[in-house]
């Protein structure tokens, strides 16, 4: 332990990491655009610059404490220094900010704001780029990037996707693909963590919004939605609820305000996804077949598996994900002229991941040619149309969902965050389902946040390995040390998006620490709730597969694999 005054403030410390660690603990708020606590040290902003007592100034985010450290924080000559790159900053900026994607949640403006930035004394320097609409999930504006250099860390250091980076010098630099390309011609996985941690409007959601406000005013056509379980924890931060609380009961009123005629539960679809995978499992271990089965679910996951391991493509599972079993089972439900009605169905899933905008055009998840769903709207967009609305969300009573796709098992809601898919996979190869059983399963190293879980269980005297990976830079090195055999696994999750799909691309931002464990608990709280525990003793799920998935299980919930693109 050592000690550090601050401002006159006598602080201790321990195995803080930076002195903006430190700081921070000492409940002092120091401004910063380019700095995450999960990221590598950039120290290109300079706003959490400070100064000790013989007048040098440094970066608090690269500069390691010291015992008998004494730090100003707020000196006139830091809140001048500060003043002016905020000034530099948006000299260089797109400053249309009352158009702004980001308005209200800049934390660029935010910062503006603070410092007392009310005019700005060098000439605007800013340069008109094009913007990148090309892709399904995120739209690139250049002219809204400070060149923090965050989506670059994210996309290299976190990902290790590799689809943006910097390119020129000087004034001329640009955050941008390699040779000018679109993000839609680069190796870009669509997980939209690039937006997570991006400050401004640089990097936003492609959002589908219109074309639902379109389809919802549109009398001939019957709109429904499926809501993934990673959304009911999420949603309420964008209302002022506490962190983690599921919202799902209000979320299902305010959509059938909004004139969605029908709302699902996509945990239905992940009890189908738990008893396909689990089977394709037992039937790849029971044949000998080499390699372990990595899940579907993820659609980043499995792009990025598809263009650095296209050699294991034999290995991940054929199960479509959760949302698109599902949505093939509501297209074929509605295919029924005495449910239709006559009308047009827009199929509507709202995700917490990006990725699942790209997934929905893939040719190998669609059923005879046809896309199941049309549209994706993530968190952070339903929120949006919310508030447009008018709907006090805050307020409104709690509905439950429309029958008969309302029923999930708890197996199904944990799939919103990592090891979720592997605890429900267990579930379902457990014979029973006692309390006891399941709190064995809950305590066999499968829950936690770690970027690695490695546990073995027994499946009729067989012993089993399995592996739960989340983040695709922990997936790329857990692959290398399977190709090397250094280990083995005969079941691996993956998740794109750190912590899983509580953290996805699509969720509110700015969740810290707090905001992360706050939403894996309310999961896990809302599974404790739940009376059926395992997907397979879902009654609802069950009498689908005697009734409408009779003769159509591999056409529906598996992915069309000898389709391509054209």
């Amino acid at each position: 332990m050592g000690f550090m005054t601050i401002d006159g403030q006598r602080v201790e410390f321990t195995n803080e990491p930076n002195v903006l660690t430190v700081i921070r603990n000492a409940e002092i708020d120091i401004p910063t655009l380019c700095y995450h606590s999960e990221l590598s040290i950039y120290g290109a902003c300079r706003l959490c610059t400070v100064e000790d007592d013989r007048g040098k100034t440094f970066a608090s985010c690269a500069e390691p404490p010291r015992d008998g450290m004494v730090i100003y924080t707020n000196t006139p000559r830091l809140m001048r220094y500060r003043r002016t790159i905020l000034e530099l900053l948006l000299a260089a900026h797109d400053r249309d900010c009352t158009t702004c994607v980001k308005s209200g949640e800049c934390h660029l403006l935010e910062l503006a704001h603070r410092m007392g930035v009310d005019r700005i004394r060098f000439k605007n320097r800013e340069a008109k780029y094009p913007i990148d609409e090309s892709s399904p999930a995120i739209v690139r504006n250049p002219n809204k990037c400070i060149l923090c250099g965050d989506c670059v860390r994210m996309c290299d250091n976190v990902q290790s996707v590799n689809a943006i980076d910097f390119a020129y010098r000087g004034t001329s630099t640009l955050v941008t693909p390699a040779f000018n390309k679109t993000i839609a011609q680069t190796n870009c996985v669509n997980c939209g963590q690039c937006r997570v941690v991006c400050p401004t409007g640089a990097i936003s959601i492609k959002t589908n919004i219109d074309e639902v406000w379109d389809a919802l005013a549109d009398p001939n056509t019957i709109v429904v939605a499926q809501v993934a379980p990673a959304v009911r924890v999420a949603l309420g931060d964008k209302f002022g609820i506490p962190k983690g609380e599921n919202v799902m009961g209000k979320l299902v009123n305010a959509l059938h305000r909004l004139g969605f005629h029908e709302v699902y539960d996509t945990t239905y679809g992940a009890d189908l996804t738990v008893i396909e995978e689990a089977e394709e499992l037992l039937e790849r271990i029971s044949s000998g077949t080499k390699g372990p089965l990595f899940t579907s679910c993820c659609p980043a996951w499995v792009k990025f598996c598809e263009t650095r391991y296209p050699e294991l493509a034999d290995n991940i599972s054929t199960c479509r994900s959760p949302q698109q079993m599902f949505g093939a089972v509501i297209r074929e439900y509605y295919r029924n002229p005495e449910i239709n009605q006559g009308k047009k169905l827009v199929s509507v899933s709202i995700m917490p991941c990006t990725a699942k905008k790209e997934e929905i055009l893939r040719p190998e998840s669609m059923t005879n040619g046809r896309q199941d769903v049309d549209y994706v709207l993530t968190t952070t967009e339903v929120a949006s149309m919310i508030r447009k609305s008018g709907i006090r969300f805050e307020n409104i009573d709690g509905e439950s969902t429309d029958m008969p796709f309302g029923i999930g098992s708890g197996g199904g809601v944990i799939f919103g965050v990592t090891g979720g898919v592997t605890e429900a996979v267990l579930r379902r190869l457990q014979t029973g389902h006692s309390r006891v059983e399941m709190d064995r399963i809950r305590t066999s190293g499968v829950r936690g946040d770690e970027g690695l879980k490695e546990l073995t269980f027994d499946y009729m005297g067989k012993e089993i390995r399995a592996a739960v990976v989340n983040g695709l830079g922990n997936a790329d090195k857990l692959v290398k040390r399977i190709q090397s055999g250094e280990v083995s696994y005969d079941f691996v999750e993956v998740m794109a998006c750190r912590r899983g799909c509580i953290m996805g691309g699509g969720q509110p931002v700015g969740a810290g620490p707090r905001t992360r464990k706050a939403r894996a608990k309310g999961l896990y709280d809302t599974d404790v709730n739940m009376q059926i525990k395992k997907s397979n003793e879902n009654p609802m799920v069950l009498a689908l597969y005697e009734g409408l998935l009779k003769g159509k299980t591999h056409q529906l919930l598996h992915r069309n694999l000898g389709v391509t693109e054209n």
